[in-house]
């Protein structure tokens, strides 16, 4: 599950916009867009939102759950090694 928050902050790490997200993903703009609309946990279908994941975890983003290890707990995201 990842979070239209944790979506914006991931592509934000990344330095990518919306469109390069959207090639990198192989999903369209709006689908993109609608997705970093949303409120709270991104809704959508599981091969959507496996090819927005694949593609945040393969340029090098780690998303963290509630329950992951971190100082402040919560949901969150952060660098890994990038593969870009």
């Amino acid at each position: 599950m990842i979070t239209a928050g944790q979506m914006r902050a991931a592509r934000a790490l990344l330095g990518l916009d919306q469109r390069a997200l959207a090639e990198r993903s192989g999903l369209s703009l709006p689908t993109i867009q609608r997705m970093e609309a949303s409120d709270g946990l991104i809704r959508g279908n599981v091969d959507s939102l496996m090819k927005l994941t694949g593609a945040l975890t393969s340029a090098g983003v780690e998303l963290l759950d509630d329950n992951a290890p971190s100082r402040g707990g919560g949901r969150g995201v952060r660098l890994t090694n990038p593969s870009s």
